[in-house]
């Protein structure tokens, strides 16, 4: 039976959406900044039943708001690696949007540190530049007002979020702790996996360049690939089909090609 949005199946951490697939490595998705499990839920739909996808669902994030969020992204990947390592069989596949994509990359440094290679099957990032481009960030400094002009001009949020001034006062401040973990991580450049990656961008997305999103074959040692699609940062929302795609092919062992 297929477990709606919002329902807890594995613990406080992990969603699965869509019943669980038979073999296979399970996929971990882990959301962007001020986003939630639920995120992945049309993928996972798309992707059930060949793949066993659970979402995160990080703390102070839509129904865990009781709890603090964290600011310190080294201590989410700490945690998130715990709960993966703890509860499901390696190895396991991670998939990662914006500031998922560098928590997935942080959490599957661990588990091929802890456990070897061959623990991560796949690491997927999605709209985050190379580790080895980092630049300043301040997101989290602006005063609400240049928050929400970043969160229209980034798109993907709901309009109707964006003007109801209640829900507002529960989204900002989860958003700005998000970009400030991230503003205030410092990864190691010179880090490199032994797991196959892909890289997934939009190409108009105004805060990933195509040279950025190809920056992380500096970060495998394993095979590299790269998926460009039409659109901005959240490219995604409109190609579910499409990277469901991509995730059965490399999941199963399919060549990767990089893109133009």
């Amino acid at each position: 039976m297929a477990v709606h949005p919002g329902t807890r199946t594995e613990d406080l951490w992990l969603r699965r959406y869509a019943p669980a697939g038979a073999g296979g490595p399970p996929l971990v998705c882990v959301p962007h900044a001020g986003g939630s499990a639920t995120q992945y839920f049309p993928l996972s739909q798309a992707l059930a039943p060949a793949v066993d996808t659970l979402a995160v669902q990080l703390p102070g994030h839509q129904d865990r708001r009781e709890e603090a969020c964290v600011e310190d992204l080294a201590r989410l990947a700490d945690d998130l690696f715990a709960i993966v390592r703890g509860r499901l069989d390696l190895p396991v596949a991670l998939f990662g949007h914006s500031m998922g994509a560098l928590l997935a990359w942080e959490v599957a440094a661990r588990l091929e540190r802890t456990e070897g290679p061959g623990s991560v099957a796949h690491l997927f990032v999605s709209g985050r530049r190379a580790p080895s481009c980092q630049r300043g960030e301040d997101t989290h400094l602006l005063d609400d007002e240049g928050l929400k002009a970043k969160v229209r001009e980034l798109g993907g949020t709901a309009p109707a979020l964006l003007e109801n001034e209640q829900m507002l006062e529960l989204f900002l401040p989860v958003l700005r702790s998000d970009y400030k973990a991230v503003a205030t991580h410092h990864p190691d450049p010179n880090l490199r996996l032994t797991c196959p990656v892909t890289v997934l961008t939009g190409d108009r997305d105004p805060h990933v360049s195509l040279l950025e999103a190809r920056r992380w074959t500096d970060h495998t040692t394993g095979d590299f690939g790269l998926r460009v699609f039409p659109g901005g940062h959240f490219y995604l929302n409109d190609h579910v089909r499409e990277i469901a795609d991509v995730v059965l092919a490399s999941l199963r062992g399919g060549e990767l090609r990089p893109s133009a």
